[in-house]
């Protein structure tokens, strides 16, 4: 099993942290291959609630090698207090953090473009970046004239570079509201001093990840973000930077498709998203309020309050099909329980024409009305529950009609953040391949 990837289909925040600190247990390499610290994973383990944004959620079990690959863009001075902070808590980083010499890093400039940049659409609606210098340090990356990657930092011509992007960005930014000169100077020396610490970490981890894939070691490849916010696939403009579906594993991590075996498409029991889009099955109303209390749902990241709504099965089955899915984790199942009827989202209508496949347009996706079906809904509280026979009756049938209306097994249950609140649909679904 040299390859399993664990992807989000809906608009991030579906709770991949968990499970893939679930699959750790089975894989000997964990890889995190694209996004920045705009990603947040949540790992509960006993009465500790740990939250990363770089570093991969596998780094709980120290016989585990962490990988940060190049499709990943860095902010050194993130990456350290995230590694401080682990370390404070008594979790081990040493040689089992791994960090790619060909990721690209964010500079200061690029955190003073995103801020100063009208982060809306032509019609004034905002596009939600959280304004870590994410985009523009991706923008820099396909530009490739001001980029700079980890590796650089290392180099005798990394002085040189930093005074001739800023003078550039200075020129650029001189414009702008509330322009402050970027100095040369001082992001030098506090950029070589975050070097040398990470030194210890940076490899090229292009080289490893293929010789651990050809002598077999299992690896597990974890998304960030979700499938809709996938740059190419997802509703652009309102998106993230890179390729969060399972299109983006290859080119992020530096390994081929073949060596992944296994998809998971990972899934919450209901629909979120946070920032601007359309947002077809949402519920500006005392439901999607009673859905964000229960499910806690305000950003790891951000804090900021996520639109809460119904099941959105067209997206999810489109995103599933983007992303090879081979079978689904459905997690925060019990934050539906009280709920008298649940509404599933099995079709659009757009302009009076029904519509079963996901809109390439976001115009289109905006004028969308979701055709839904009802089903009954269940009052007992299910966090306690271990087995999904335990399951009341009508939290079962929604399993499986959101199962049949994706066209992929359901394997995982999640019933709450802890480990072991956490149902497999059969013995071997930390372990086996689909």
């Amino acid at each position: 099993m040299p390859g399993t990837c664990v992807i989000g289909l809906q608009w991030g925040d579906e709770a991949k942290g968990k499970l893939v600190d679930l699959l750790t247990l089975n894989h000997d390499i964990v890889v995190r291959y694209q996004g920045g610290a705009n990603a947040g994973h949540t790992v509960v383990i006993g009465n500790e609630k740990y939250k990363l944004s770089l570093i991969p959620s596998g780094i709980f079990n120290p016989a585990v090698q962490c990988v940060v690959t190049g499709g990943v863009v860095l902010h050194p001075a993130s990456i350290l207090a995230e590694i401080d902070g682990l370390a404070s808590r008594g979790v081990k980083l040493g040689e089992n953090l791994m960090l790619s010499d060909r990721a690209h890093v964010i500079f200061p400039w690029h955190i003073a473009e995103d801020r100063a940049m009208n982060d809306t659409t032509a019609d004034g609606e905002a596009l939600g970046t959280t304004q870590r210098g994410i985009g523009p340090c991706y923008r820099d990356k396909v530009g490739r004239s001001y980029a700079i990657r980890l590796g650089d930092l290392y180099r005798d011509t990394f002085r040189s570079r930093v005074a001739h992007i800023v003078e550039v960005k200075n020129a650029m930014l001189k414009s702008t509201n509330a322009f402050e000169p970027l100095k040369a100077d001082e992001i030098y020396e506090q950029y070589r001093e975050c070097g040398e610490r990470l030194r210890p970490h940076v490899r090229d981890t292009t080289a490893y990840l293929l010789d651990a894939a050809e002598q077999g070691k299992r690896i597990l490849f974890e998304g960030a973000q979700g499938s809709l916010l996938d740059v190419d696939h997802g509703t652009f403009p309102f998106v993230t930077s890179s390729n969060s579906s399972g299109l983006g594993v290859p080119a992020g991590a530096g390994v081929p498709g073949r060596y992944i075996n296994r998809t998971i498409g990972v899934i919450k029991a209901y629909s979120t998203r946070v920032g601007g889009g359309p947002f077809p099955t949402e519920q500006n109303n005392d439901t999607g309020q009673q859905l964000r209390d229960r499910g806690n749902e305000y950003g790891t990241v951000t804090r900021r309050p996520r639109r809460c709504g119904w099941f959105d099965a067209v997206a999810v089955r489109y995103t599933a099909r983007l992303s090879g899915v081979d079978e689904l984790a459905v997690m925060l199942l019990d934050v539906l329980s009280t709920q008298n009827e649940l509404k599933i989202c099995t079709a659009y209508e757009i302009d009076g024409r029904r519509v079963t496949d996901f809109p390439s347009h976001v115009d289109d996706l905006r004028r969308a009305v979701p055709i839904y079906e009802t089903v009954p809904g269940w009052h007992e509280e299910i966090s306690d529950m271990r087995q999904i026979d335990e399951l009341p009756a009508a939290a079962r049938a929604y399993l499986d009609r959101l199962s049949a209306l994706i066209g992929r097994p359901v394997s995982f249950v999640s019933v709450g953040p802890e480990r072991q609140q956490t149902m497999f649909s059969r013995p071997d679904s930390l372990v086996g391949a689909a």
